[in-house]
């Protein structure tokens, strides 16, 4: 769910239209499988669509996509710091962007800040 959201945010702000088929080749899914997830995000109040049609952000859906989105950019940028490779650091911030603690990410971030 996080992803989709996260995906959803990024393209909006590449400015494409957030179309099934352009989330599908950005999570690597099949268009049946955004749709699917498209109709969960709907019942949860997460994203709104017209039918067959563009995909938004709900205001709750925005602050979850922007909440996963800075702790991946944060969380990347730190393993790049660390000297991961770049294909490394974006698999790995993917994995521990939705498990990691607050604690724990609020540590990373704090550590990141110190040593820019």
């Amino acid at each position: 769910m996080e992803d989709f959201l996260e995906a959803l945010l990024m393209l909006e702000e590449e400015g494409a239209k957030l179309k099934t088929t352009l989330v599908a080749t950005r999570l690597g899914i099949s268009k049946p499988a955004v749709h699917q997830m498209g109709h969960e995000l709907i019942d949860r109040g997460l994203i709104t669509r017209v039918d067959y049609g563009q995909m938004t952000l709900t205001e709750e859906g925005r602050s979850i996509a922007q909440k996963t989105l800075h702790r991946h950019k944060i969380l990347k940028q730190y393993l790049l710091g660390l000297g991961i490779s770049e294909e490394n650091a974006e698999r790995d911030c993917c994995l521990m962007e939705h498990d990691l603690s607050e604690e724990s990410f609020l540590a990373f971030e704090k550590a990141l800040n110190e040593n820019n």
